[in-house]
């Protein structure tokens, strides 16, 4: 049965369009050569000391250093999903090219979907479920996740991971809101600026421009939430964490630029790398 959300266009707008662009033809090494270090394709940061041995060791250590610091990112976001039965379905919205997702599927064992407004990454993420023998479970899905078209109540939990500066927050948690349940979770890592400071510093716009996107403030996650019928749980400033897996990717040959905003941001104060695990109510 098609439902009226389907039947709209996933791109509703000329941004949405040029995001979806710069996602299709993205194939930057510092995520295609992590991912192939065991075929889990992250689209997020690192967390956690790295091993400084890896300095000297050459640059396939480094390498292999990073990706074991993003799938930490992600282990520590599933830790905050709650209990979740195989039974159960997920959802990540802006799912990249899969790898929380299959994270996800391999801890828990239930249904995973993931959206995403970039058809290459659908593709290569069906591709990837294909590869590992979890399609039956595991889909990915060209989808806007303002408007997803899924059932109402359908999920018991969804996670973004670093997705939301793409989009409206009160739209967002709207949907999430019509898609999670009573008693369902809502888990976010996100950057997000310093509403203490007033107003995006340079750092921070330096970012934006970088990934043609759109960093809120921190109340803005917490006002929007509310607003939406999610309640905190549990916030984690996880700022000082990431800071070191910046550090090393300065030193790679991976490298895109990007680094020195961002450790300028969080070492300054006017940047935060938070993770949010919210109750519906």
């Amino acid at each position: 049965m098609t439902t009226a959300s389907q039947q709209k266009p996933v791109l509703r707008t000329d941004y949405q369009q040029s995001v979806a662009t710069y996602w299709n033809n993205e194939k930057a090494p510092v995520n295609m050569r992590l991912g192939e270090v065991d075929g889990l394709y992250h689209h997020h940061y690192g967390i956690g000391d790295y091993d400084p041995a890896v300095l000297t060791a050459g640059e396939d250590a480094i390498i292999k250093e990073m990706h074991r610091l993003e799938t930490a990112q992600a282990e520590v976001l599933l830790d905050h999903l709650g209990d979740i039965k195989s039974t159960d379905a997920l959802m990540d919205g802006g799912s990249g090219r899969g790898g929380t997702s299959f994270m996800a599927n391999q801890r828990f064992g239930c249904q995973v979907d993931g959206v995403t407004i970039s058809e290459e990454q659908v593709r290569f993420a069906n591709d990837q479920a294909q590869q590992r023998g979890v399609a039956g479970k595991v889909k990915f899905h060209f989808k806007n996740m303002l408007d997803t078209g899924f059932e109402t109540g359908s999920r018991r939990a969804i996670w973004t991971n670093e997705t939301t500066m793409y989009v409206d927050l009160h739209q967002l948690f709207g949907e999430f809101a019509r898609l999670i349940p009573h008693g369902g979770r809502y888990v976010c890592i996100t950057g997000c600026y310093n509403d203490v400071t007033g107003g995006r510093s340079r750092a921070v716009s330096q970012i934006d421009q970088h990934y043609i996107c759109n960093i809120h403030a921190r109340g803005d996650y917490f006002k929007a939430l509310s607003d939406n019928g999610f309640v905190p749980i549990n916030v984690v400033d996880l700022t000082a964490a990431t800071i070191p897996y910046w550090e090393l990717r300065e030193r790679s040959s991976v490298a895109t630029g990007v680094e020195k905003p961002f450790l300028t941001a969080y070492r300054e104060g006017s940047f935060h790398y938070l993770l949010i695990a919210a109750d519906r109510i």
